[in-house]
């Protein structure tokens, strides 16, 4: 296939357990993953990428049940487990996205998707590593890069950072990297799942905002937001976990 977004997800996480899992107006913090990529019309599958562990069957269940193909592999080796996903199902443009994204916005997919076909680039993201700053709120990550540099980097990255984090790799190696950045800056909120803090705040927009549909996206979030200042506070003060600077 020809785009495909592979999606990390498992059980186990250091600061919120089994977020994946838990439930958001009637359905898993997974399902809605899903259910908002599938509106993108660039992306042509949704393989969630899970661990062998017991523990990760869960994951398969949810995923299965939400019509996502599913890859299981190495818990700590992420990059190989991408690896294998992407040749498995035979893709050939990998867009990655992580599973604690709720808020992630099919259309900003669509956007990245177009920019990296247009500039045949050999990475793109929209979370800057040490040469931007950041735009968008954290929570609509994701990054594009071809089949070719993936397997570059499983054949040749060593080091435990590279092989826990899928892509350092290739940005420390790639020559044509291209950050897309949006035209204003929204960085100082947070629409990502990693502790108590952030569920909280994803709670309050899907409170407000979902009835059984995911008809709301980037610019009604933040709208909203800027109505309700104090829902960014919940969360403002938590660190997000290092991004790679080597």
């Amino acid at each position: 296939m020809k785009n495909a977004v592979i999606m990390q997800a498992r059980v186990g996480s250091s600061r919120l357990h089994a977020k994946v899992l838990k439930e958001l107006c009637g359905k898993t913090v997974l399902e809605h993953d899903v259910e908002r990529i599938r509106q993108a019309k660039t992306v042509d599958d949704i393989i969630i990428a899970t661990t062998d562990k017991a523990e990760d069957a869960a994951i398969v269940e949810v995923a299965e049940r939400c019509g996502a193909k599913v890859f299981r592999g190495s818990e700590n080796d992420v990059l190989d487990r991408y690896y294998q996903a992407a040749k498995h199902y035979q893709v050939e443009n990998v867009i990655r996205i992580t599973s604690d994204c709720p808020l992630i916005d099919p259309f900003v997919i669509d956007e990245v998707v177009t920019d990296y076909n247009c500039k045949q680039c050999d990475i793109i993201t929209n979370v800057p590593n040490e040469w931007e700053t950041m735009s968008y709120p954290r929570g609509l990550d994701l990054e594009i890069f071809p089949f070719t540099w993936l397997e570059k980097a499983w054949t040749e990255a060593t080091d435990s950072y590279d092989r826990e984090h899928v892509s350092p790799y290739i940005y420390d190696h790639a020559q044509n990297r291209v950050y897309y950045k949006y035209d204003k800056d929204y960085s100082q909120y947070r629409w990502t799942l990693d502790t108590e803090e952030d569920w909280q705040v994803i709670q309050k927009i899907y409170e407000h905002f979902y009835h059984g549909v995911h008809n709301f996206y980037f610019e009604d979030i933040v709208a909203y937001m800027q109505e309700h200042p104090e829902i960014a506070q919940i969360n403002a003060e938590v660190v997000q976990k290092l991004k790679h600077t080597k």
